[in-house]
């Protein structure tokens, strides 16, 4: 038994598109609906309640398309209200914070995990609260990085301006004191974290600056691929894959301007997209 239909894959804006990269990889006869709510991005400095409703008017959207999955790509909108998503809809509800969290708890060597992540989702805690799930025994030290997402939504993904924001997010983190000689995460003596998890799906868009921040001595995590593959996981217990020799279709919305989306993930990802239709959400902007 096989199903045809189109997975849905809903993120602020263009983050999540890392994990449509993994999804597409992992399970290449499946069928994607993305969309981005570049018009109202970034969720990570909202309110809760505007999260939950940015958040339920787009997967309305997608769950009217007849997706037979829906994967909510932004960890912002995982974190704050995955639960009532589930509750509303009927079919199966995949977000991104738990396979992350998994990855971690299994990467981390001297049992210390650092989280870079939007104010909204640290506020949350799922994070620290996921990774306590799977080992107890870590110390999980969260941090919010609220300029990382813009700077990604802008495009700005290398050069000067870039490595200043990811230094200054990363140096609370990495042990540095602030400018009063205080450290937010106070440690024993040489206490530092081994694994750094970019609990955003924009992070790992910076990879490249990140990696030269940290060096070699810190493993970093992102959900995208651990996410690929728990959603392969769902399809195939819930017999909802596709025929393995489908022609998969690849579509891509967003409430915000299609061509400045369209050239973004065309720079992002260095390959060509099909064309990008923008749609207007129930309510709209606010």
């Amino acid at each position: 038994m096989s199903d045809p239909r189109s997975i849905g894959v809903f993120d602020s804006g263009v983050g999540g598109l890392t994990v449509l990269r993994e999804i597409v990889r992992r399970s290449p006869a499946e069928s994607t609906i993305y969309l981005g709510d570049n018009l109202r991005a970034p969720y990570g400095v909202r309110s809760d309640d505007e999260v939950r409703a940015f958040s339920i008017e787009s997967l309305d959207e997608l769950a009217a398309r007849d997706v037979k999955a829906i994967v909510v790509a932004c960890n912002t909108s995982t974190a704050v209200a995955l639960g009532d998503f589930r509750r509303r809809y009927d079919l199966p509800i995949l977000g991104v914070v738990r396979p992350g969290a998994v990855t971690a708890s299994l990467t981390t060597r001297n049992r210390r995990v650092g989280v870079i992540a939007t104010p909204a989702t640290v506020r949350s805690h799922a994070y620290f609260n996921a990774i306590k799930d799977e080992n107890p025994a870590v110390e999980v030290y969260e941090h919010a990085t609220p300029a990382l997402v813009p700077l990604v939504e802008a495009g700005e993904l290398s050069g000067s301006v870039a490595e200043a924001a990811v230094a200054d997010a990363l140096a609370p983190l990495l042990g540095e004191r602030d400018a009063v000689g205080e450290s937010i995460f106070p440690r024993p003596p040489g206490a530092t974290i081994d694994t750094l998890l970019l609990g955003c799906t924009h992070y790992p868009l910076l990879r490249a600056i990140i990696e030269a921040q940290v060096g070699e001595r810190i493993a970093i995590v992102d959900s995208a691929t651990a996410t690929a593959s728990a959603l392969a996981e769902l399809l195939d217990i819930n017999g909802l894959e596709a025929e393995r020799t489908a022609a998969a279709v690849h579509r891509q919305l967003t409430t915000g301007d299609a061509g400045t989306f369209h050239d973004l993930a065309g720079r992002l990802f260095g390959s060509a997209f099909p064309e990008v239709e923008a749609v207007e959400l129930a309510v709209g902007a606010r």
